[in-house]
């Protein structure tokens, strides 16, 4: 059995394809660096984190980009012997309009080095590639739409020109979506005389839902599924899975097929999703009348899913302590809008450390010298050894729980006015409303502190350790830890602003005053508790 959701924390807008045996799905990464995660697997069960194709500042420049915008919903195709990635980076987003620049990438081998990028459009986001049996390809998009505050403008198709690396000739308007509304993500395949077209629609929250239509022909007119939507958990707000929609098709080697989408779990009832949106998976049959259906009976996702009979995909799983003895990060661990360059991160200046340049602060959308992982379990102790030698207030380095600049909690080593003593600090940040605890801790004199963070749920605990992770003292009230998701921050502004990512815990360092001074990091650590 196959246990949902797939790819636990935050990994949203799941696109998948098979090649031979071998299964992989892209899933947006917004602000975070490098762009799109691409998970592999061979069992629709087990999968590994492979690549981040968009690596280089020539292919993805999200410098000043605002909170979770950047990289949306990329879409992964196949055909040929190349692979083909199209994805936004979104720019802006408040206000009535929205820079949606699109994107296409290729590469024959899904590991290796992906092209420089080629622009498409910026009528919208979600872009989509579709490969036609005779050879023609096509672009997606939903279109942004301005108009009295319309946004949401319904579905556009254009052809690509492979030879030219262009779209060439007229753009056609496919479809305006339904009465759900929100009309998004569109993804076409082709299935005997049959064009469907998948729609995310009733937005990304509790309301939100797969569409499909279809035509005899590409350009339409398409019709409704007799059900509208395939997936949703709108009328079930108790289900264990929610927010379900936004997702791909997938035929397997033996005509079996599959439906990936995204999903929330939240801590309560339609409550806050601390680890974001996560990816599941569901099984398709197709009826009599040509439809699909999800094959449970149910438009409800299933916490598990009879999976394919073949082996076991199995992969090495990473250790739950790095210790920086490697020559590039783990994959897992990403950056902030800006790539790892040696000008901020370092494991070669201080061979068995990761030494991180103090940058600008947590607020900043432009350079950063933070460096952090997806928090995937609703129970976890991640902590990291630092050495750090502050001298002034505006130097500060430490472990840090993170969503998004304006909410975090930051466990940090910094030091009083004069430079005269070390000090370990809580600040939080709830909405840009800076809280610190009162409670400080002298340090003066201690070169290695280890720092450890224990999120329970919706309680976040911190704790230090003066002798190497011996014994470990409290530090500061627990703090809410829920305010770290896109619910807490949608329901927090009153204007709608973006909020689609998942709560990060990493190492960071800011230097304030001149942009250098640098923390070294014996280790990190992140593991699940039980």
């Amino acid at each position: 059995m196959i246990q949902n959701p797939i790819l636990k924390g935050f990994n949203p807008d799941p696109s998948i394809i098979r090649v031979g045996e071998d299964y992989y799905i892209a899933t947006s990464t917004f602000e975070w660096f490098p762009g799109v995660q691409i998970h592999h697997s061979r069992d629709l069960k087990n999968w590994k984190v492979i690549a981040q194709p968009l690596n280089r500042l020539s292919q993805l420049d999200m410098k000043g980009n605002p909170d979770s915008c950047g990289v949306w919903a990329p879409c992964l195709s196949y055909d040929n012997g190349t692979f083909y990635l199209v994805y936004s980076n979104v720019r802006s987003f408040d206000g009535v309009w929205k820079d949606t620049p699109n994107y296409l990438v290729t590469s024959d081998d899904i590991t290796g080095e992906w092209s420089e990028p080629i622009y498409l459009s910026s009528r919208g986001f979600d872009g989509s590639m579709f490969h036609d049996s005779d050879g023609k390809k096509y672009f997606l998009n939903m279109l942004v739409d301005h108009r009295k505050g319309k946004f949401f403008g319904g579905i556009e198709l254009q052809e690509y020109d492979v030879d030219r690396k262009q779209l060439v000739g007229e753009v056609h308007y496919l479809h305006s979506g339904t009465s759900l509304g929100c009309t998004e993500g569109p993804h076409i395949f082709k299935r005997d005389d049959y064009y469907y077209l998948l729609l995310a629609e009733g937005g990304t929250e509790y309301g939100h839902a797969e569409s499909i239509a279809r035509s005899k022909s590409l350009l339409g007119p398409y019709e409704l599924h007799p059900d509208t939507s395939i997936i949703s958990c709108s009328d079930a707000p108790s289900h264990g899975l929610q927010k379900s929609g936004h997702g791909d098709f997938v035929e397997t080697s033996d005509g079996q097929w599959y439906f990936v989408f995204l999903v929330g779990r939240p801590l309560t009832e339609r409550g806050r999703c601390i680890l974001g949106r996560e990816t599941a998976i569901e099984e398709i049959e197709w009826k009599a009348n040509g439809w699909p259906y999800l094959k449970s009976g149910s438009k409800l996702p299933r916490l598990e899913v009879p999976g394919l009979d073949v082996e076991d995909f199995t992969f090495k799983k990473p250790d739950e302590r790095n210790d920086f003895d490697a020559e590039a990060l783990s994959l897992d661990f990403q950056s902030l809008r800006i790539p790892k360059e040696e000008s901020w991160i370092s494991l070669k200046e201080r061979k068995g450390f990761l030494r991180l340049k103090g940058k600008e602060s947590l607020s900043s959308t432009h350079k950063q010298a933070l460096v952090a992982r997806r928090v995937q379990h609703f129970k976890v102790e991640a902590s990291t050894s630092i050495e750090f030698d502050p001298k002034d207030i505006l130097e500060m380095a430490g472990l840090v729980f993170y969503y998004n600049t304006g909410h975090y909690h930051y466990l940090h080593v910094t030091s009083n006015y004069k430079g005269t003593t070390k000090l370990l600090r809580i600040i939080s940040s709830d909405y840009f409303e800076m809280s610190e605890q009162v409670q400080e801790v002298d340090i003066t004199g201690q070169d290695s502190i280890v720092l450890k963070g224990i999120l329970d749920q919706n309680i976040l605990q911190f704790y230090y350790s003066v002798d190497r992770g011996d014994k470990f003292y409290t530090i500061g009230e627990m703090l809410d830890a829920s305010i770290l998701s896109d619910d807490y921050v949608r329901d927090r502004d009153e204007r709608y602003r973006p909020a689609f990512t998942g709560m990060f815990v990493g190492m960071c360092c800011q230097d304030l005053a001149y942009n250098r001074k640098h923390a070294d990091f014996d280790w990190f650590e992140y593991k699940e508790i039980d």
